[in-house]
C-alpha cells in the first residue's frame, strides 16, 4: 500500500487491495487502481464537457438535456447555447457559471454541456 492512496469516496486512508481492486473498509467503497489514475489524469486536464472537450473561460457551450431549475417553474431547454462561461471550483459538481438569457445568473455542471 502507498502512503497517498486513499479513498476517494470518504478519504480515509485505511485502504487494503483485493486482487484488482482496492477497498475502503469504512465506507465499503471499491474502485480499480487504474481508474484512479485516469481520474487524476483528467483531473489535471481541467473540466471537460460531456464529450470529453477541455473547457476554458469564456467558451461558448450548449446545453444537451432539459434542466429544471431548483425552486423554480422554469426549464433550460436542451440546445440553449449560453456564452462566455466562468470555470469556478465547486464540491457539489456546479462548475460552470453563467447567465443564460431569459433566466439569469446560474451553475451548470459540465457533464449537462458540450462545447460550441
Amino acid at each position: 500500500m502507498t502512503d497517498t492512496m486513499k479513498c476517494p469516496a470518504c478519504s480515509s486512508e485505511h485502504v487494503y487491495q483485493d486482487r484488482d481492486l482496492w477497498v475502503c473498509p469504512e465506507c465499503g467503497h471499491e474502485w480499480s487502481g487504474a481508474a484512479e489514475a485516469a481520474a487524476d489524469t483528467a483531473q489535471d486536464a481541467g473540466v471537460r464537457d460531456a464529450n470529453g472537450n477541455v473547457l476554458a473561460d469564456g467558451d461558448s457551450v450548449i446545453v444537451i438535456k432539459d434542466l429544471k431549475i431548483k425552486g423554480s417553474s422554469s426549464v433550460v431547454k436542451g440546445g440553449t447555447k449560453v456564452r462566455n462561461i466562468r470555470l469556478q471550483d465547486a464540491s457539489d459538481g456546479h462548475n460552470i457559471a453563467c447567465k443564460i438569457d431569459g433566466i439569469g445568473a446560474m451553475n451548470l455542471k459540465s457533464e449537462f454541456v458540450k462545447k460550441a
